[in-house]
């Protein structure tokens, strides 16, 4: 069987997403590098595997899917279905624990930093203004979710129950970037935070994925991710 063909460029925290996926499953995959700068996303190539224009696609035989989420559920499906609360030792109410944290990573804490990783790094180097206020108000918003998180995680070893998902695996990518920033001392004030983010740094899938993520996007030497 062909292996899994990923298209997109590997800062980007949405790829991330699914190549730790791919790394956890110990699936067989190929990067096909675009280049953002380059307007790899609006081609019409591109446009004819994901008519949004964005990245990750993953093509898995004669399958093409979109959304990062999305993809790493199918990957989980397919290889490793633990890991969505699913198979053998989950259950019913585990893999619905794993959906409801992935939809509060995709609409709070996601919601939450990625003006924060705009404004602090990204706009830095494309020679844009920093709205302090935007900021401001999203370092506010994510203490709030973490707040959240630590009463959640002050009961269980992870988001959805004892047993490592999707769930924590999503958030990943974007805390990668958020911890890069002047303001990831934020993370202090909750222990049990703290701890769930240090094991997850921890594990081998992410770390050898974190290794193709500069902390500034890759923008400190061309001003473009690349």
């Amino acid at each position: 069987m062909a292996p899994m063909k990923v298209y997109g460029w590997v800062v980007s925290p949405w790829m991330a997403r699914v190549l730790v996926a791919l790394e956890e499953a110990g699936a067989e995959y190929e990067v096909v590098p675009m280049s953002r700068s380059g307007g790899d996303h609006r081609r019409p190539e591109h446009l004819a595997r994901n008519p949004f224009g964005e990245i990750p696609v993953l093509e898995d035989g004669d399958l093409t899917l979109y959304q990062s989420r999305a993809i790493a559920r199918y990957i989980f499906r397919k290889y490793k279905p633990e890991l969505l609360g699913l198979g053998e030792g989950g259950s019913l109410e585990e893999s619905a624990m794993v959906d409801l944290w992935l939809d509060v990573e995709a609409h709070q804490h996601e919601a939450a930093v990625r003006p924060i990783l705009w404004h602090c790094i990204i706009n830095k180097f494309e020679g844009r203004d920093r709205d302090q206020g935007v900021v401001d108000e999203s370092v506010r918003k994510l203490e709030k979710v973490l707040g959240v998180y630590e009463a959640r995680l002050s009961g269980s070893r992870y988001l959805a129950g004892d047993r490592i998902s999707l769930a924590d695996l999503s958030h990943f990518s974007n805390m990668r970037y958020f911890m890069a920033t002047e303001y990831a001392g934020v993370v202090d004030a909750y222990p049990h935070v703290k701890a769930w983010w240090e094991a997850l740094l921890a594990r081998p899938t992410v770390q050898k994925v974190m290794a193709g993520m500069p902390p500034d996007f890759g923008l400190g030497s061309s001003g473009n991710i690349p």
